[in-house]
């Protein structure tokens, strides 16, 4: 009996304790609505932590008796400590705990992706867009701090990484690139983003090794009301004003969302950089009942900006970082050449079915059509001599072409130096597009009957792209999710110049006046022998004419599983993708290869990938994941020069991709940290690339087509993120990426040119093995700091440290055409030490940017009013953010000659960062 009682005793007690539970249901301070996913835990005691359900509803269980601190963790929210009094055998309830909502929230207004619209130039190609939806702190550090210098996540730019609207790909046949611009001006509607990061799964598709972006834009899911909102900055608009507004979900099953705004400025950052956007989102959707529903989308956003230009050092050193020669003045006002415009709108529907409780199926089609041009001016205006042959043309007007700069005169005139300082005050004190000039040699030569010779013309590339894809989601149980998908996108491209602009003149002779050898091939000079000499005006398309078929069918599968301590994945997919050129002129240069249909491509790209995360505890995790993928080149990578034939890359094949990665993460209430190793290769690439060169083949000079076939590139490297909540107002951050991104083989080298009577040479191998791949810095570090007030103010200030930013090399001059004359043989004066010295990779210098953030919101009865401001690059620091070796000097003797110059003809290209700019945000939420 004594037993019993004793046995009955320690249940009473362990009964008892076991009643020892807290919990809750937490609330936004400002909405009341529900909180999901706010991690609750006990001070001191890694093992008990929680997170709260989709009712914001918690429950901890076995806390010991005492007192105790409970605190309540979540992104966007400030930290809440609880101290309570826990007794034996007592269930407390805490009610409702309200959390204040930081206004970091709106810091996703600065959209950088508005700030800079991709112009498919290394330099200008800026994945921040990618990472704005993410809460690891190394990847919001790399959008929002690292993004002003062109940094790229381990190297990669944005074609690695997939963007979806509503599961539907966006990223762009033709250079694999997503088009952020097509949605521009729209960021309180496409704020609902889901990032997927490196290799990890995605519930939507197979994605990139970047990672995956899908944007929702689901009337239903958008918070009921409305906001208006203005900015102002100096970086690329002035001004910007959006206005937004979501029913919710209504009580006939209807919801929907518009959203207008418009960015504007008559100069950015950098002089004569106009910026003219509006944009216009609607979206519908009708819930049918508890398992359909059915959503319309669509986005228009046309945009218009002048773009500046890439200059040497020289032109640097006598204008400044903001110079830009692409604008003049034309009757007081400044005009740009370079005005690059985005016309694409797009339409969407989605039907959403849940086939089951744990049974997803959405399917969805969509339609995106439009234009996007590229000005430019042209100065090869000619007319037909009593023969037949174009004679004439104009000068280059660019300020600086090459003969305009003091550099030349010294080069050639070494004795006259009067000519070289004329040069360099005309260049000092006007040094712009001098568009009167223009116009005056077009009247001169209307008046003696002639055609134009300077015109304005835009490269045109109309596309028509219809996708329809459906993503199957299942939960078999609670450690199983199946995801799968099957995809198909059309796409017809249309491609030419039209002329938009003929500056008083008459009309322009659509022929070619950089054709050689017109006597042994008469028709060489025509543009489009079926159409020879013909004139064209305002509206027309000239010089080329051709169509891009593509089509791409395929799909993924993927398992997930999910247990206590261990989480792993692996995802197939399949691809194939079609491309087939249809020239619509007949090019004299290559006439029985340029017009009609030409052979049809076909590439199958399969991809393998799997991830597993160890859970050693709830705070330490150990994550690793790999893939091998192979995919088809862009449009752009596989036709070696579409605007004239049909020829396409010698050897082409797909690319491949090996990728490997492993994290340990860190996570507590306190600290969140994750430190990554990976390593990247990439095979079988190709690269293109157009410039006129000096010394070709010796002393010959051909406006060329360089083909780098048979790339490969190593990124290996190290990120390194921490984020410490030192006080419950003050956190701690700090970022660091070590990566070293270079040529991992020497590719082959093709030249292509109308010029050569073989069409296409070959050269051999391009020494580019260890050469560093350019595209921004390679090493960044950052440290910063926030402080949140509970009044609901805040500031913060980081430092950002970048070095190992390296010159894009010319692929030609590691050539054997470097070293080779005329008649095959080296150059009798070729000195391998200087010609070591010459190649020399340029490294950029060191630099180091400061920003500062801040803002402060207000709640005025049921209306929140929110100020956001931040300044850039604090101390003016001017520095290089990339560049490109011009290939024009394609031999040793012209690198030579140019080299030892004090001031090159030919040198480096360079962009420059922006020097100290603000963003001012004010929105006003009803």
């Amino acid at each position: 009996m004594k037993k019993l009682i004793f046995l009955f005793g320690l249940l009473s007690v362990w009964f008892v304790s076991g009643q020892n539970t807290i919990t809750g249901k937490v609330l936004d301070a400002n909405t009341d609505d529900a909180i999901q996913n706010v991690l609750v835990s006990v001070a001191g005691n890694n093992n008990k932590e929680v997170v709260t359900d989709a009712s914001g509803v918690f429950k901890l269980t076995d806390i010991a008796a005492g007192k105790v601190d409970i605190v309540f963790t979540k992104d966007g929210y400030s930290i809440l400590r609880m101290p309570i009094t826990v007794v034996d055998g007592q269930a407390i309830d805490l009610g409702t705990i309200l959390l204040k909502r930081f206004v970091q929230e709106d810091v996703t207004l600065i959209s950088l992706t508005d700030d800079e619209l991709n112009d498919d130039s290394t330099a200008a190609d800026n994945i921040s867009g990618l990472l704005q939806s993410s809460r690891d702190i190394y990847l919001r550090t790399a959008a929002f701090e690292f993004g002003a210098t062109f940094f790229r996540v381990r190297g990669l730019d944005s074609e690695n990484g997939t963007v979806l609207i509503n599961g539907i790909k966006m990223n762009k046949q033709f250079n694999g690139r997503p088009q952020w611009s097509n949605w521009g001006g729209l960021n309180d509607v496409v704020r609902n983003q889901e990032l997927t990061n490196g290799l990890s799964a995605n519930d939507y598709t197979f994605g990139g090794i970047l990672g995956t972006t899908n944007i929702n834009t689901r009337a239903s899911q958008y918070r009921e009301g409305g906001r208006v909102t203005y900015s102002s900055s100096n970086r690329s608009y002035t001004n910007r004003i959006m206005a937004t507004y979501s029913s919710g979900l209504l009580e006939s099953g209807w919801a929907y969302t518009v959203s207008a705004g418009r960015r504007w400025g008559d100069e950015g950052f950098n002089d004569g950089t106009f910026y003219d956007a509006n944009s216009l989102f609607v979206s519908v959707e009708k819930k049918l009942n508890d398992r359909h529903s059915i959503n319309f989308t669509g986005i228009y956003a046309p945009n218009r900006r002048g773009q500046s230009s890439a200059n040497t050092q020289e032109v640097f050193d006598l204008k400044g970082i903001k110079y830009n020669d692409f604008w003049g003045y034309q009757d007081g006002k400044k005009r740009n050449a370079r005005v690059r415009r985005v016309d694409e709108p797009i339409l969407m529907l989605n039907h959403n079915w849940n086939i089951a409780e744990n049974t997803s199926l959405q399917t969805s089609v969509a339609y995106q059509f439009g234009e996007q041009g590229r000005g430019r001016l042209d100065f090869g205006g000619t007319d037909l001599d009593v023969s037949g042959f174009p004679i004439g043309s104009g000068v280059n007007p660019s300020p600086t072409y090459y003969q305009k700069l003091p550099s030349f005169f010294a080069r050639n005139n070494p004795e006259n130096p009067a000519l070289e300082f004329g040069a360099q005050q005309e260049f000092i004190n006007n040094g712009q597009i001098d568009w009167a000039a223009l116009y005056g040699a077009n009247q001169n030569n209307l008046v003696a009957g002639g055609n134009a010779i300077n015109i304005v013309y835009e490269d045109r590339s109309d596309d028509k792209q219809f996708t329809a894809n459906t993503i199957l989601n299942t939960s078999i149980n609670d450690n199983i999710t199946i995801n799968a998908g099957a995809n198909f996108t059309s796409l017809t491209s249309e491609n030419f110049a039209e002329i938009t602009d003929l500056l008083g003149g008459r009309a322009y002779l659509d022929v070619d006046n950089f054709a050689d050898d017109l006597v042994g091939n008469p028709n060489g000079v025509q543009n489009d022998i079926r159409n020879p000499n013909r004139l064209v005006g305002v509206g027309d398309r000239f010089r080329y004419n051709f169509e891009i078929q593509s089509n791409t069918i395929g799909g993924f599968a993927q398992a997930q599983f999910k247990y206590k301590k261990v989480d792993f994945f692996v995802a197939a997919s399949v691809e194939n993708t079609t491309y087939q050129r249809t020239g619509l002129y007949q090019n004299g240069g290559f006439a029985n290869n340029s017009f009609g249909e030409g052979e049809k491509l076909s590439f199958t790209g399969i991809g393998a990938k799997g991830g597993l995360t160890y859970k050693l505890t709830g705070r330490h995790l150990f994550d690793f994941n790999g893939a091998y993928i192979t995919k088809a080149p862009s449009i752009r990578n596989t036709f070696s020069n579409s605007r004239e034939n049909h020829n396409i890359v010698p050897n082409i094949s797909e690319e491949k991709i090996t990728s490997f990665d492993a994290s340990y993460i860190y996570r507590s209430p306190i600290i969140k940290a994750r430190l990554t190793g990976y390593y990247t290769k990439m095979q079988d690439a190709n690269e293109i690339s157009f410039f006129f060169a000096d010394g070709i083949g010796g002393d010959n000079q051909a406006f060329v087509q360089e083909i780098l076939q048979g790339v490969d590139k190593q990124h290996i490297g190290a990120e390194l993120g921490i984020e410490v909540q030192a006080t419950s107002t003050i956190k701690l951050k700090g970022v660091a990426s070590l990566g070293q991104y270079t040529y991992a083989n020497n590719p082959d080298l093709y030249l292509s040119s109308e010029d050569f009577e073989d069409g296409t040479r070959y050269l051999g191998e391009s020494t580019l093995k260890d050469y560093r791949v350019a595209g921004g810095p390679q090493r960044a570090f950052s440290l910063g700091f926030e402080y949140r007030d509970p009044d609901y103010w805040w500031f913060g200030a980081t430092t950002n440290f970048f070095s190992n930013a390296y010159i894009d090399v010319s692929p030609l001059q590691r050539s054997s055409n470097f070293y080779t004359d005329f008649d095959g043989q080296p150059f009798n004066d070729y000195d391998p030490e200087l010609a070591r010295e010459l190649l020399r990779q340029e490294q950029f210098d060191d630099y180091m940017l400061v920003n500062l953030i801040g803002g402060k919101s207000w709640k005025l009865g049921d209306y929140y009013v929110g100020l956001f401001a931040s300044i850039n690059n604090v101390f003016g620091k001017e520095y290089k953010t990339g560049g490109f070796e011009q290939g024009r000097n394609a031999n040793f003797r012209e690198l030579r000659d140019d080299s030892a110059l004090e001031t090159r003809v030919f040198g480096n290209r360079y962009w420059y960062g922006r020097g100290r700019t603000y963003f001012l945000n004010l929105y006003f939420r009803f």
